[in-house]
């Protein structure tokens, strides 16, 4: 199939975009790589009246590093954090959940801002940047806004973003003697995750952070997981997957047996992958 006719419009600046954006009455997207939306588009699974390219603005291919945290555009590609081109907060954890998504094609023009602003319930950026505890910036109308990537993605498909926003890029603090593991389950190479799992833990730092992706809804913290991994240096697999089971039954209820057997095997190899580093 084809998309349905659309206009194009290339702004020159945020602004700019804010404005066509918001003028559009929700009848307007922004586009940066355009790995998902356009398919979309192409199955008329979505019909959109205007595109905005945003693929082009400078401040959202911005690389900051301030020492105590990494600002990183949203425009910023998968290609890019996989070969190490971006200040890295993480000690290789991103580099990693970049170089297992979908196929080098599509990480050479996929966006880490794109992914999150989609909010597919299967997508690796949710969950490694709520486990990292990035923050988001936000542009839109009002002007700017910062909000706890946990927060941003609020159902399948559904993010925070109010009309006229766009995703400027994230926060992501440096700490000390950070250990990261993150394992994912999915049907075949390249393919969206059934599970995704990514755990991370520093030193001083409070609870450990487990994130799980790839339920009906989308990434979710695991407040119990992470609460029975902190000040333990040795696990009981008992124990653990009880910790996991409980997490499952409040986030994923109606999950069948092969979801739940997906995820307790993620998580559990998530946590040993980072204790083992």
């Amino acid at each position: 199939m084809k998309s349905a006719a659309f206009q194009y419009s290339r702004p020159e600046t945020v602004a700019e975009a804010v404005a066509l954006l918001t003028a559009a009455e929700g009848s307007a997207m922004p586009i940066s790589g355009g790995q998902s939306l356009l398919i979309l588009m192409a199955l008329r699974m979505t019909m959109i009246d205007r595109l905005v390219d945003i693929s082009r603005l400078p401040e959202l291919r911005e690389l900051r590093d301030d020492r105590s945290d990494v600002f990183i555009g949203a425009s910023t590609t998968h290609a890019m954090i996989e070969d190490g081109k971006i200040p890295d907060p993480s000690t290789g954890l991103m580099s990693r959940v970049a170089s297992r998504i979908a196929y080098r094609a599509i990480r050479n023009l996929g966006t880490i801002g794109g992914s999150m602003a989609l909010a597919d319930p299967s997508a690796d950026w949710p969950a490694c940047l709520i486990a990292l505890d990035a923050e988001v910036s936000i542009a839109g109308p009002d002007g700017q806004r910062w909000e706890k990537a946990e927060d941003f993605v609020s159902g399948a498909y559904e993010t925070i973003l109010l009309p006229g926003e766009i995703v400027l890029g994230f926060r992501i603090a440096r700490r000390q003697s950070m250990r990261w593991g993150t394992a994912k389950v999915s049907r075949k190479s390249g393919a969206f995750a059934d599970s995704m799992a990514v755990f991370v833990e520093a030193a001083g730092d409070g609870l450990p952070r487990a994130a799980l992706t790839g339920t009906t809804s989308h990434a979710r913290i695991l407040p119990r997981v992470g609460k029975y991994a902190q000040n333990r240096s040795i696990l009981d697999p008992g124990d653990l997957r009880a910790a996991i089971l409980d997490d499952l039954a409040e986030i994923v209820p109606d999950a069948d047996a092969y979801q739940l057997r997906c995820h307790v095997a993620t998580v559990s190899r998530a946590i040993t992958d980072a204790r083992a580093s």
